[in-house]
């Protein structure tokens, strides 16, 4: 069954819209919920019109949250070794996302069943990880991170390329899979989502300038409110893992989909 799209009311975005979207962008970035699946769902629910615009801000906006990474960990990211092991876990989704691009954004970007679907299965993936996962609570040490394991952890991300899947899921369960602990793991996904999102962006850009240039402002409020936004989400995320698991987050997944579908799609 496909799902109803967003209707449209106008193809431009507002500052007021745009302003929602980079708080929704900012506190979903980190979280294993997908902020992709988040700022497709909000847009909808707002009656977005669906445009080319629409679509290429939903990608570009992540990159301002990821920003909020280079400030927070640039010393790690001047680390040479630690440098080597996140190339090696961006090829994979280098690879499968220039590949899938036009199939990205003309199939999947905006499909409601694609998302709410995704959604649903990954939070029940999430709940049954949990239940059976044995992470530890130690400190961050990428050492843990081999290239052979830097490379499972790509492939695991390259899987976040369907809408709603999110990419902190996918590498946080990869990695834990591969035996690299909760906290290594989390903050490895924080700074692979750098080049991963820095070459999303550089290709939307490339590929719809015309689109972007109209709307400028726009897409630059919601660039700075998601990066601002995103520095506090990480520095809570980080506090909240170590006294916790991820099923919480799950069981959202779970009745976000189901509730999204009777009262915005049903």
């Amino acid at each position: 069954m496909i799902l109803p799209q967003a209707i449209p009311v106008e193809g431009r975005l507002s500052i007021g819209q745009s302003i929602i979207l980079g708080v929704v962008e900012g506190i979903t970035e980190f979280l294993p919920v997908s902020s992709t699946a988040h700022l497709v769902l909000v847009s909808h629910a707002m009656r977005l019109a669906e445009t080319e615009f629409l679509k290429s801000f939903q990608i570009i906006i992540q990159f301002g949250a990821i920003l909020s990474v280079v400030v927070l960990y640039w010393r790690k990211f001047l680390n040479w070794e630690v440098f080597k092991k996140l190339v090696v876990a961006f090829i994979p989704t280098g690879i499968i996302g220039l590949t899938v691009y036009k199939i990205l954004k003309s199939y999947l970007l905006g499909n409601l069943t694609v998302i709410l679907a995704s959604l649903l299965i990954g939070g029940i993936v999430l709940i049954v990880f949990e239940r059976f996962s044995r992470g530890t609570d130690s400190d961050a040490d990428f050492g843990e991170i081999t290239y052979r394991k830097a490379l499972l952890i790509g492939l695991w991300q390259s899987v976040a390329i369907i809408p709603g899947v999110s990419r902190s899921a996918a590498t946080i369960i990869g990695g834990m899979t591969v035996g690299v602990s909760k906290r290594t793991i989390v903050e490895f996904s924080f700074m692979l989502a750098v080049p991963t999102m820095l070459a999303a962006s550089g290709l939307e850009l490339l590929k719809n300038h015309s689109a972007i240039s109209e709307n400028v402002p726009a897409l630059a409020v919601g660039f700075v409110v998601s990066f601002v936004m995103a520095i506090a989400a990480i520095t809570s995320f980080l506090a909240y893992v170590k006294k916790r698991d991820f099923r919480a987050f799950g069981w959202y997944r779970v009745v976000l989909a189901v509730v999204y579908y009777f009262v915005f799609v049903r």
